[in-house]
């Protein structure tokens, strides 16, 4: 299709034209004309332009013509191979920050764009005269100096790529980082290289034929299109074609490179590459020490969480995304966690999952799951293993967390071969058997195809099924329903209580929707401004809520009772930011029952004496009657 596409384009057409063109001449011009062109005819030395030769000879009386013929083999195979050096060296000075931590990757990225804050021209001639005249000297000054160019764009498309959920998946399994480089960041990134380095050429190529030019490039006998330039400068005022004759030739082998390249990049779409906020390795505070767990955590306790606090740093002052969040999933348990967009729930189940990176820092006074404490264990083979296979994780968007240049079976199959041992086959047969258990029809055919050949529904059910390849104790499902219809949405959420069901598994559902929680939920944490506000039972969401913002969140749900001539029901003002958070309780602004006490001092969360909590002054008072607003 892509090459239809292309096929379709004239800039394409011109381009592969002119490209196929250029690489014939340079394969067969040696075999067709070379003899012709070493020929020696003393009685037409420095000729002119005649019927016998075109652009006329050189000072030896051979035919320039077929030399430039002949010179485009050298020419292009310079060129082909200074640009494969400046992309090896640049793919490996752009993965550095993957490769080699953030500490030396920062140094190399400093040292990159030092680079190439220098022209470019002036760093080929430095390394021309570092690394000698002559082919090999030219080949590596052109490559040195345009591999820092390829190092940003490729640190540019790995920092896009590698902060992708399926990327932090393999962390999680313990994948190592030359291998997720090899097998999840490149494919993923072979596009935009190879389009730029097809229009990169172009600009090599017209690089070395100015080197030969000047003499620091090809020397004789050899000969490319900047050599035969430079022997025919000598008589530019009375056979100018010597000279125009071979840079018309770099003109066109120019332009065929950049005109490739041009429409390779139409046809593939490329456009910006997306990314994530940076993850990674959770770490304690600052001082490398940690408070003590405040209480024991209870008997059948799987999940204890004590004033978890998640820091971003800012330009100006931190960001306090998660603020001393306290809560325990037990075995078997479905704990809910609503709250609107900004709230703190997705940063609060990716730093129990030990998918928050450096800079950014997590704190706790306890963090254990199934006994082992996280944040002691650190990134040891035991840690990476356990939460790779008993702690699942199901993210919002499978277009992310599946890796789209892999089929599906191959990528479910990993988790088995690294955690559990298995073959090749036998982990393809489990993964097989794992999509068959998500209800995914035809799973053997299914799981040879990639993952954009799956609708979103089937998507999400093959990222449950992948949790599955374990003995998930916990699963962590962030938005599982997001952009789903309703349909879809119901199978989705009838499949994670069956696998409950089947496995005994706990769940921790990350959702915006409370309806979803009520129905699928044993409890649900209430969660506003990186803090829980309440805790209470789901089933008792409606009947049972005291905190004013619990309330207008199940108030703005419409129901088979909404009385559908009056405006819906909305919450006033606008989530805070978490950059911003004011004093005193943070729902203050939005709440009708705030006073001064309530802007001032930041209510605790208390639990009443059923063990439901919840945070504010005036939890359980009415709510006074007020003029429902209407949404746009």
């Amino acid at each position: 299709m892509r090459a239809a596409h292309l096929l379709r384009r004239p800039v394409g057409l011109a381009g592969l034209g002119l490209l196929v063109i250029v690489l014939s001449v340079a394969v067969l011009g040696p075999i067709l004309w070379g003899e012709r062109a070493t020929v020696v005819d003393t009685g037409n030395l420095l000729a002119g332009p005649s019927a016998e030769h075109w652009i006329g000879t050189d000072n030896l009386g051979r035919d320039l013509f077929y030399r430039v013929l002949v010179a485009t083999r050298l020419s292009i195979l310079l060129a082909l191979g200074a640009t494969a050096i400046s992309i090896v060296l640049g793919l490996v000075l752009g993965a550095a920050p993957m490769l080699a931590g953030p500490r030396l990757g920062r140094v190399v990225t400093w040292a990159v764009n030092v680079l190439v804050a220098f022209p470019g021209l002036l760093l080929v001639l430095f390394f021309a005269v570092v690394f000698g005249v002559g082919e090999r000297g030219a080949a590596l000054a052109v490559g040195l100096a345009g591999a820092p160019s390829f190092a940003r764009l490729c640190h540019t498309l790995i920092a896009g790529v590698s902060e992708r959920d399926y990327i932090a998946a393999a962390r999680i399994a313990g994948v190592s980082r030359l291998r997720i480089l090899r097998r999840h960041v490149l494919p993923n990134i072979a596009e935009p290289l190879i389009v730029n380095a097809t229009m990169g050429a172009g600009g090599v190529l017209l690089s070395f034929a100015g080197l030969s030019f000047l003499g620091l490039g090809v020397q004789a006998p050899s000969y490319d299109w900047g050599k035969l330039m430079q022997d025919g400068l000598n008589g530019i005022y009375t056979n100018p074609l010597a000279a125009l004759g071979p840079g018309f030739a770099v003109i066109v082998a120019g332009l065929a490179f950049n005109l490739t390249g041009e429409a390779l990049a139409t046809a593939f779409g490329l456009g910006e590459v997306t990314g994530t906020a940076r993850r990674g390795r959770i770490r304690t505070a600052a001082s490398g020490t940690r408070a003590p767990a405040a209480t024991a955590p209870a008997e059948g306790t799987l999940l204890s969480v004590d004033d978890l606090r998640v820091t971003i740093p800012g330009a100006g002052r931190p960001i306090h995304a998660v603020r001393g969040v306290t809560f325990a999933v037990r075995e078997g348990e479905a704990v809910g966690v609503v709250g609107e967009s900004g709230s703190g729930k997705s940063m609060t189940a990716l730093a129990v999952a030990r998918l928050i990176e450096e800079p950014i820092r997590v704190e706790a006074g306890h963090l254990a799951f199934a006994g082992e404490d996280l944040l002691a264990a650190g990134d040891t083979a035991s840690l990476r293993k356990r939460l790779g296979t008993s702690l699942a994780v199901v993210f919002q968007d499978p277009m992310t967390s599946f890796n789209p240049a892999h089929r599906v079976g191959p990528q479910l199959a990993e988790v088995s071969r690294f955690h559990q041992g298995l073959s090749r086959k036998a982990a393809f047969a489990r993964a097989v058997d794992r999509l068959r258990a998500v209800r995914i029809r035809e799973p053997g055919r299914r799981a040879r195809q990639h993952p954009f050949e799956f609708s979103g529904g089937m998507r999400q059910r093959a990222m449950i099924g992948m949790g599955l390849m374990g003995t998930p104790r916990l699963i962590i499902a962030d938005e599982p329903t997001t952009a789903l219809d309703v349909t879809v949405q119901q199978q989705v959420l009838g499949l994670l209580a069956e696998v409950r069901r089947d496995t005994g598994a706990a769940l921790l559902l990350i959702s915006h929707d409370v309806s979803v929680v009520t129905d699928v939920c044993d409890r649900v944490l209430v969660m506003y401004a990186g803090r829980i506000v309440e805790e209470l039972p789901a089933q008792g969401l409606r009947t049972l809520a005291r905190h004013p913002y619990t309330r207008a969140l199940v108030a703005a749900v419409p129901d088979m009772e909404t009385d559908l001539t009056r405006p819906l029901a909305v919450i006033p003002g606008l989530p805070v930011d978490p950059a911003h958070v004011p004093a005193g309780c943070a729902f203050a602004a939005r709440c009708p029952l705030a006073d001064d006490h309530c802007r001032s001092a930041e209510p605790v969360l208390e639990a009443d004496p059923a063990g439901n909590r919840v945070a504010c002054h005036k939890a359980g008072q009415p709510l006074p009657a007020r003029t429902e607003e209407v949404t746009a």
